[in-house]
């Protein structure tokens, strides 16, 4: 047991696994919006007195593997049911995207270390202060990085912590969703360095900055659109989201099949009024495809001709024996408008490196491998209330914010996301979902239109706020009317802004902290009082070798 690690440092990693469990609550269906505010002060304090890099990594990613095994572990019950999975095998994937996730946050832990521990007694007041802005930027840069890498993947941000916390959602329409993660590693931070070096000047300053901004955020964040978002349900073209509260089959039941079908028709007819649009969730007439089956095509246009409203509908779309996710708008007089989703689910609507892992079950029910679109298309929507043009984001889309950014910067006025969430039962996947949905709405701008299978249903005014919503496994019907909006958000016109810049500043922050001040200038000499004796340093040598 010579090379065992000491007692002190098996400590530290279980704090670190109680800190990140902690963290990972911050994103249950019940969020812990105040808890977010500190839960990850304790990380810094951890890896900062960890004895080497390696050993900060090693905190970082037991941090990171217990936030995320606590906020996604629907995983494994969805792999089990749906991808017909062992329990075992289940299990072992949800550890192996946990440990992939937890991975940037032992990078984030690793090079944190070296910004926490380097400064020298001549410069610890303007290293602290590096410190404090430069941590928070690091970790904005590693989250921007698992938004892109393999595919993808930005469940989660920090930000969406804050969802329920006022100011937070009209803010991301200056900063963004990662400028608002920035706010939350701040304040932390924050207090981090208050407790490790004992001046609550720090804390001051990590609060001081999002506390402002959240506040000048709810004050002026929504621009023009917060005035007429406040009449929404009052005013605006006439739009019905549908939610059937049908559930997913692990084995197709024709009986069940059917009579789920009528129940979205019966729905939807009731709701079909002259200029308005009917929105159905993803899923809602599966296993029917608008372009082979003649019965559903033709139940949706009578359903549109009779009604005088227009329909969002989802149907798969084959094409080469392949197939994409797609949204149809079908208007009164029969034109179809296609959008086929650009950003798949992994593992879900396809596998990545499938000669790798061969042994996964894709989660999607229709056979062969679905496509990612190439190209953004927006949806034309003549309603009551004058030409909109409809941003469209299919499910998992949504947690993408870039690609957001993109329809509104290419005229989208509305923006509409169906999902079916109803995988992942009552778990807090729908809820982290329509998290991220209400940020999208509100760095955006745009009003949202989010109809879900099984809910969450939500209408989300461009400031982020719920104006109605249909909470899981209810059945019903959103009424309101709805404004589209032109005016691009400072965030989306420069979405690549706060992250690049984050990047930057943890690029260069070592370097700004190995440029110390105090050190001896070449050519200068010792003054008197600096005589060393050979061999025998001094005490102020000796001092500055500790």
């Amino acid at each position: 047991m010579k090379n065992a690690p000491p007692r002190s440092f098996l400590l530290t990693l279980l704090l670190a696994a109680v800190s990140g469990a902690v963290w990972g609550l911050a994103f249950g269906r019940h969020p812990w919006s105040v808890a977010s505010w500190a839960a990850l002060a304790p990380l810094p304090l951890l890896f900062g007195a960890a004895p080497g890099r390696g050993s900060a990594a090693l905190v970082g990613f037991v941090h990171g593997l217990a936030a995320w095994l606590t906020a996604v572990p629907w995983i494994a019950p969805t792999l089990r049911t749906f991808g017909s999975m062992p329990s075992w095998l289940a299990v072992l994937c949800l550890l192996l995207l946990a440990s992939y996730l937890a991975a940037f946050h032992a990078l984030f832990a690793a090079f944190g270390r070296e910004l926490w521990r380097r400064p020298g007694a001549a410069d610890g007041r303007l290293a602290g202060a590096l410190t404090l802005l430069a941590l928070p930027a690091l970790w904005v840069a590693l989250e921007w990085l698992r938004a892109h890498l393999f595919g993808g993947f930005p469940w989660n941000l920090a930000a969406y912590a804050w969802v329920n916390v006022p100011g937070a959602l009209p803010t991301s329409a200056w900063i963004g969703a990662y400028g608002v993660s920035y706010l939350v590693l701040l304040a932390n931070v924050g207090l981090a360095l208050a407790l490790a070096r004992r001046r609550w000047s720090y804390a001051l300053g990590g609060l001081l900055l999002p506390v402002v901004l959240l506040a000048a955020g709810g004050r002026w964040g929504a621009g023009d659109a917060a005035p007429r978002d406040f009449s929404f349900a009052a005013g605006g073209a006439p739009v019905r989201l549908v939610q059937p509260d049908v559930p997913n089959t692990v084995e197709p039941n024709w009986a069940q099949i059917r009579a789920n079908y009528a129940r979205v028709l019966d729905m939807s007819e009731d709701a079909c009024t002259p200029g308005s649009l009917v929105v159905w969730p993803e899923s809602a007439a599966w296993p029917y495809s608008f372009s082979e089956d003649a019965g559903f095509r033709r139940d949706v246009t009578t359903l549109a001709r009779r009604g005088g409203c227009s329909v969002l509908f989802n149907s798969v779309q084959p094409e080469g024996g392949r197939y994409f996710n797609s949204a149809y708008l079908l208007s009164p007089d029969g034109e179809v408008t296609r959008y086929d989703k650009r950003k798949l689910v992994p593992f879900g609507e396809y596998v990545p490196l499938a000669g790798v892992f061969t042994f996964i079950d894709k989660l999607a029910r229709n056979a062969g491998d679905f496509r990612a679109a190439d190209e953004l298309v927006l949806l034309p929507w003549h309603g009551a209330g004058g030409d909109e043009l409809l941003g469209p984001a299919i499910c998992y889309e949504v947690v993408f914010p870039e690609q957001v950014a993109q329809a509104v910067r290419a005229g989208a006025t509305i923006l509409v996301t169906i999902t079916n969430d109803a995988w992942y039962g009552d778990t807090a996947a729908p809820w982290q979902h329509y998290a991220a949905a209400r940020f999208r709405a509100a760095e955006s701008r745009r009003p949202l239109l989010r109809a879900a299978i099984t809910g969450i249903s939500a209408l989300v005014a461009a400031d982020g706020a719920e104006r109605a919503r249909l909470d899981p496994f209810t059945r019903g019907v959103i009424r309101a009317g709805v404004t589209g909006e032109t005016e691009l958000s400072p965030y989306t016109r420069a979405p690549w802004l706060v992250p690049l810049l984050c990047t930057l500043l943890a690029a260069a922050a070592p370097l700004l902290r190995s440029q110390r001040p105090g050190r001896r200038v070449r050519g200068s000499s010792p003054g008197p009082s600096m005589k060393v004796q050979p061999g025998k340093p001094s005490h102020r040598a000796r001092s500055s070798e500790r």
